[in-house]
């Protein structure tokens, strides 16, 4: 299916021209029928002889009414601009062509109707030259009377050849259909329309609406049950999980989690009613027009084209959307693009001005994407992706995480010199905890440092260390010294005091537990390295069941050590406690 949008002044005869080109009445208000004057947008559709399926946006051409042309012509791929012959260029025609330029719509044909009524000859030639200085550029232009029938099939042909040259869709995209009316359908519950630009719903999708998902009970496409519609199409979708009352023109469903709302963004003025740049002639306050949605915003020039927006209602934006902005008051319309829907803070002295000149320099696609991710330097792939940025394909991932090209090698280089600052404040740790490091490298969780840990450094029980840094001089000559000790006999735990005198207090000991020269049995009971081994092989030799007396006889220890040594194998799964309080081992 083709969507195409009709454009023009009131009274020149767009409705009457789709009623002749659809058969269909796009006037959906009796008030609109008995004043012959659209209001709100109105929907028609046909079969062109090609086998094509064309919908039409027919939308109002009162300038009261321009807040509802724009929520119908900002979702379609291509204008109708329709033009009286006994009335040519107008104001409202002149409105309507700047809010197509400011969009940046570049596929459109003219239709100069009223012709039996003067001659449009001259109205062709005038309004498409006015034409080919917009982004539309060249358009064909066809003379009609629909009230006499000459040249409607005529437009029919043009109509043709203009959706041919259309671009393809991207039915791979995420779903955001902005909604440009609601209502309930006995029966069947609420109903919303709009027109889908990208992507594809089916019956049985789940589709975010604002903070909750909604579910897609049923798919029509041009008064037809469909299972699935593809972009670009017209489609009323029947919702399980909200109510009309819920509702309104300019909320949007979208693929969940495929887009990030925002308050705040930065765009570059493109075309339109205000010179860009011209920061003297830019209002504080407009009205962002985006899809069928229509929202406040306050404005701050940054430098040149570069403006920084504040919305009064969070939109679910991405890199290179076209934005509309419309100053009321003034009857200005100016198009934007969007480059960053989450930017940074301006709060030092010329920040405004370098960031004017970031935008500027920023390329587009890939390029662009990975100069965005070096000036972050790390984000979330799915906030990167939600923001509309593809994915750098040098860029490093982490978990959820996306690093930009080159920053886990300069974190990598940095962390040795962390690990030695923080050795040299504390040398009885063997290095920093995780959560220390992280803070020192500037990272945002947690997870990313064992990504940026390269040797000599290794992960030891939550602590960046130096795997060969080994403990303080004379802390090591103490430790030696009880090793000796426990070498001759494994179960001889020495007391606090003989600890003491050998200079390992609390402190000394963690060192030599973490350093794995030591191991802590329970608090006071220190031991060497494997013997969990010496305990097994000393234990083979009991008959099983054993009681806690026999296990310290064949360690030939006393009970302060056989007391924690018994229950730290039981914790370990060396040893199986019975409900006489009898061991074996598993």
């Amino acid at each position: 299916m083709d969507v195409i949008a009709t454009a023009g002044h009131v009274d020149h005869g767009k409705s009457t021209l789709v009623r002749a080109l659809t058969g269909m009445e796009p006037d959906r208000w009796e008030e609109e029928r008995r004043r012959g004057l659209t209001i709100d947008l109105g929907f028609a559709w046909t079969t062109l002889p090609s086998g094509r399926r064309l919908a039409v946006v027919d939308v109002p051409g009162h300038e009261r009414f321009v807040g509802n042309m724009l929520a119908g012509v900002s979702s379609v791929p291509a204008a109708l601009v329709v033009v009286a012959a006994d009335d040519g260029w107008s104001a409202q025609t002149a409105e309507h062509v700047a809010v197509l330029d400011a969009l940046g719509v570049r596929h459109a044909l003219l239709a100069v109707t009223k012709a039996d009524l003067a001659d449009p000859a001259p109205v062709l030639a005038d309004v498409r030259e006015r034409l080919a200085a917009t982004s539309m550029g060249e358009v064909p232009g066809v003379a009609v009377s629909a009230a006499t029938g000459a040249g409607v099939p005529d437009v029919v042909a043009a109509l043709e050849s203009l959706l041919t040259g259309l671009p393809a869709p991207d039915r791979e995209a995420p779903v955001r259909l902005w909604i440009d009316r609601a209502f309930p359908v006995k029966g069947a519950g609420t109903v919303v329309t709009g027109t889908l630009a990208a992507g594809r719903v089916a019956t049985g999708d789940r589709l975010q609406l604002g903070d909750r998902e909604v579910g897609v009970r049923g798919v029509h496409s041009l008064g037809q049950p469909v299972e699935r519609a593809e972009a670009t199409a017209r489609v009323a979708l029947n919702l399980r999980g909200t109510s009309v009352e819920e509702l309104a023109r300019g909320d949007a469903l979208l693929t969940p989690g495929a887009f990030r709302s925002t308050t705040e963004l930065d765009v570059t003025l493109a075309r339109g009613g205000w010179a860009a740049g011209d920061d003297a002639r830019l209002p504080a306050e407009v009205v962002v027009h985006v899809g069928s949605a229509a929202v406040g915003a306050r404005l701050r020039p940054l430098e040149g084209a570069a403006v920084r927006l504040r919305l009064a209602t969070p939109l679910p934006l991405r890199i290179r959307d076209r934005l509309l902005l419309r100053d009321p008051g003034a009857r200005r319309v100016l198009g934007a693009d969007v480059r960053d829907v989450d930017p940074p803070e301006l709060r030092r002295r010329g920040a405004a001005r370098r960031r004017a000149e970031e935008l500027a320099a920023q390329p587009a696609g890939t390029a662009g994407a990975a100069a965005e991710l070096a000036r972050r330097r790390f984000v979330r792939t799915a906030d990167f992706a939600a923001m509309g940025w593809p994915l750098p394909e040098q860029a490093t991932a982490v978990g959820p995480w996306l690093l930009a090209p080159g920053l886990v090698e300069e974190l990598s280089a940095a962390l040795p010199g962390i690990v030695a600052r923080y050795r040299q404040l504390r040398p009885l740790e063997a290095g920093p905890p995780v959560a220390v490091a992280r803070r020192a490298l500037e990272l945002p969780d947690d997870e990313l440092v064992p990504a940026v840990v390269r040797p000599p450094l290794a992960l030891r029980e939550g602590r960046v260390v130096v795997a060969t840094a080994g403990l303080p001089a004379e802390v090591q000559q103490a430790v030696d010294g009880i090793r000796d000790r426990l070498a001759a006999d494994p179960f001889a735990a020495p007391d606090a005091e003989e600890l003491r005198a050998a200079g390992l207090g609390p402190r000394e000991l963690a060192a030599a537990v973490r350093d794995g020269q030591l191991v802590k049995i329970a608090d006071g009971v220190h031991l060497a390295p494997g013997i969990e081994e010496q305990a097994r092989a000393r234990l083979a030799g009991v008959p099983a069941p054993f009681t806690l007396s026999q296990a310290r006889a064949a360690w030939g220890t006393s009970r302060r050590v056989a007391v924690p040594l018994m229950e730290w194998l039981d914790a370990r799964g060396v040893t199986e406690r019975l409900p006489d309080n009898t061991r074996r081992l598993r």
